[in-house]
C-alpha cells in the first residue's frame, strides 16, 4: 500500500462524489454531486467561504443520479501562480430538517483556455516552467517519507524557478496536490503506462477504468491545468490512446489533454502536441525548434498528426535537458559537462532556446531529483542541491517570448492539391521498393546511374523496433537507400517531404541535396523542399537517395515526396 487508506463511517444515503467546475467568468461555482443511496426528496446545499465568511450559497433539490448546484460568488479572487487563493466549500444534504451527509472541501476560481498555439491561465499567457517529477524517494520508492515531504518538493522546485511539474508515470498523492493547490503550482497528470502490452485488447478495460477514477478523484484541485494520459507509447497503443482522449474531453472539459506525452500521436483531432528533445547541444537544438513552427504544406490526415498539425495548436517540449551529472554509478543523457561552468552555460543555452520562441507555452526539464540510476536531477536523491539555485532560478524567471507576444491566431493552411510522387509507407505498394545497403557504398552512391545491382530490396519503413509502419528491420550505424520515381510534369507551385528520421538524415534527388537534419524526430513530419527542388527534376524517370546515421535509442526512416498545385 503505497498511499493513504482509510475507512469512513457513512448513512444509507450518502454523496459518494462531486465535481467543482469555476466560472471566472460569472464568478461562480457550478457543483453536481452523486449520491448513493435514496437520491430523491432531499435538498443539497452548498456554501463558499473566503477567510472564514461566507461569499455565496446555493440549494437544489436532489436528483436521480446528479444534482446540480450554482453558487454565485460575491468576492471574486482567483486562483493564480502568484497568489493561490482557495474558497472552503461546505456541502449539506438534508431530508427535511434531517442532516442526511456533509463534506468540506476547497476550490479555486481558474480558468484553462486554448488560444491558437497558447493555452492561457485566466486569459493570460502564463510560461508553464515545468518539471518532470516522477515521485520517487530513497525511503520509499513511490512512497514519500512524510507529508512535509511532499510540500518540500514543490518548494525545492520553485526555488530554481520551476513553477510546476509533469507527474511522471505515477498517480500522486492527494496530499501533494493540495500542497500543488495552496502553493500555486500547476501540474499536468498522468498515469503509469509503461510495460502495457497495447497489442491485447484487454488490457483497455483496466486502463479506461482507473484513468475514469483518477479523473473522478483529482478533477478538483485547481492546480492540475492538464492531463496526460500516456508517456512514449508505441504505435499499437493508438487505439486505447483515442479512447481515453475522447473519454477524458467528455467527462472533464475544463482542462487540456495530451493523448501521450512523445512519440506516437494518433488521434485526429488533438489540442495539445508535444515532443522529447534530449539533444545536449544548445546550438542545434535551438535552430531545430526555431525553425519547428515555419509554415509548411499540410498534407492530408492519413500521414499523421505531426504533418503539419503542430502549427495549428499549443505545441511544447516535453522532456529535455536531463544533463547528467556525477553519473560514474548511473546515467544522464549525452556527455557530462567538464565543469560547473559548463553546466550552467548548457542548461541556459538549453531553457533559453524555449523560453525566448513565442511558440511554445512551456516546456518540462528533466528532472527534478535523481532517482535510483538516473543521476540527471537538479537535485539528489535526498533533496539535497547540485547547482546554485540562483543561478538556475535567474535563468527560468527571464520573461518569455510566449508571455510578451503569444501567438493567439493562427492562420488557416492554405489549400494545396498533392500528388505522391515518391510513395512513404502509407502508401506502399508494387513498385515502390527501395534497394538499400548497410555497407558503405562507393562515390556517387546518390547519382542518377549508379550501379546499386548488389543492394538489397524491400519496402519502407527502415528501422528496429517500434514503429507502426516498420517494414524492413534495419539495425546497424547506417543506411543507404535509394529508388527511382516518374515525374511527368516538372512545374509545381510547392514541393513537401514526409520524414520519419531518427537519427541524422541526408536526401538527394537526382544527385542533389535537397534536404538534410540532425538529431531525429518523434513522428511523421512534414517539410516544404519548395525552393530545395526547383530545377532539380526532369521529366521521366528520377532518383532519390537517403542515408540515415544512427547514435543511440531507436532508429527509423521512412521518406515522402509531394508536388503541389
Amino acid at each position: 500500500i503505497w498511499q493513504t487508506v482509510w475507512l469512513e463511517a457513512v448513512s444509507d444515503t450518502y454523496i459518494k462524489k462531486f465535481s467543482v467546475t469555476p466560472d471566472i467568468h460569472q464568478g461562480m461555482f457550478f457543483i453536481e454531486a452523486n449520491l448513493e443511496g435514496e437520491d430523491q426528496g432531499m435538498t443539497l446545499s452548498a456554501e463558499a467561504f473566503l477567510d472564514g465568511q461566507s461569499v455565496g450559497k446555493g440549494e437544489a433539490e436532489t436528483q436521480w443520479r446528479n444534482t446540480r448546484v450554482h453558487v454565485p460568488l460575491s468576492e471574486k479572487i482567483l486562483w493564480t501562480v502568484e497568489t493561490p487563493t482557495l474558497y472552503s466549500i461546505k456541502l449539506l444534504l438534508k431530508k427535511g430538517d434531517k442532516t442526511v451527509d456533509e463534506v468540506e472541501t476547497y476550490a479555486g476560481l481558474r480558468e484553462v483556455d486554448i488560444q491558437g498555439r497558447a493555452i492561457l491561465l485566466n486569459g493570460k499567457p502564463v510560461f508553464q516552467r515545468l518539471v518532470l517529477d516522477q515521485g520517487f524517494y530513497p525511503e520509499g520508492v513511490w512512497t514519500a517519507p512524510t507529508d512535509e515531504a511532499l510540500a518540500r518538493d514543490i518548494e525545492l522546485s520553485k526555488s530554481v524557478g520551476f513553477n510546476g511539474a509533469r507527474l511522471h508515470q505515477k498517480v500522486f498523492e492527494p496530499r501533494f496536490l493540495y500542497h500543488a493547490d495552496r502553493l500555486g503550482y500547476l501540474l499536468w497528470g498522468e498515469y503509469p503506462s509503461f510495460g502495457v502490452d497495447y497489442s491485447n485488447p484487454a488490457t483497455d478495460e483496466p486502463i479506461i477504468r482507473e484513468w475514469q477514477e483518477i479523473l473522478d478523484r483529482d478533477r478538483n484541485h485547481p492546480s492540475i491545468v492538464g492531463w496526460c494520459p500516456f508517456n512514449e507509447t508505441p504505435p499499437e497503443a493508438g487505439r486505447v490512446q483515442r479512447i481515453v482522449v475522447d473519454l477524458t474531453r467528455e467527462l472533464e472539459p475544463t482542462r487540456p489533454v495530451i493523448e501521450t506525452s512523445g512519440w506516437t500521436h494518433t488521434h485526429p483531432h488533438p489540442e495539445v502536441l508535444d515532443a522529447h528533445d534530449y539533444n545536449q547541444d544548445p546550438e542545434s537544438f535551438k535552430s531545430k525548434w526555431d525553425s519547428f513552427f515555419h509554415s509548411v504544406p499540410e498534407l492530408p490526415s492519413k500521414y499523421g498528426v505531426g504533418a503539419g498539425a503542430h502549427l495549428r495548436i499549443p505545441f511544447f517540449v516535453s522532456e529535455f535537458g536531463g544533463i547528467g551529472w556525477n553519473i560514474s554509478e548511473g546515467w544522464g543523457y549525452g556527455n557530462t559537462p567538464e565543469s560547473l561552468d559548463a553546466f550552467y552555460a548548457r542548461f541556459e543555452g538549453l531553457v533559453e532556446a524555449l523560453l525566448f520562441n513565442p511558440n511554445f507555452f512551456g516546456y518540462c526539464y528533466t528532472q527534478l531529483t535523481n532517482i535510483e540510476q538516473e543521476q540527471n536531477g537538479v537535485f539528489t536523491y535526498d533533496r539535497e542541491p547540485k547547482f546554485d539555485a540562483e543561478k538556475l532560478h535567474a535563468i527560468q524567471t527571464q520573461t518569455t517570448a510566449f508571455e510578451k507576444d503569444p501567438v493567439l491566431v493562427v492562420e488557416k493552411p492554405e489549400s494545396v492539391e498533392w500528388k505522391v510522387v515518391v510513395e512513404p509507407a502509407h502508401d506502399q505498394g508494387p513498385g515502390t521498393e527501395w534497394r538499400y545497403t548497410t555497407d558503405n557504398p562507393a562515390e556517387g552512391w546518390e547519382r542518377p546511374g549508379f550501379d546499386d545491382k548488389q543492394w538489397k530490396t524491400s519496402q519502407a519503413g527502415f528501422g528496429d523496433r517500434g514503429k507502426k509502419l516498420l517494414s524492413t528491420r534495419w539495425d546497424t550505424e547506417d543506411i543507404w537507400l535509394r529508388r527511382e520515381f516518374e515525374v511527368q510534369d516538372v512545374s509545381f507551385e510547392r514541393a513537401a517531404a514526409l520524414i520519419f528520421y531518427d537519427n541524422k538524415t541526408e536526401v538527394y534527388v537526382n544527385g542533389e541535396l535537397i534536404w538534410e537534419k540532425g538529431s531525429w524526430n518523434n513522428a511523421y513530419e512534414v517539410f516544404d523542399v519548395t525552393e530545395a527542388l526547383k530545377g532539380k527534376l526532369k521529366e521521366g524517370t528520377n532518383t532519390i537517395a537517403v542515408h540515415t546515421h544512427q547514435d543511440e535509442g531507436g532508429q527509423y526512416i521512412d521518406v515522402g515526396l509531394f508536388l503541389g498545385r
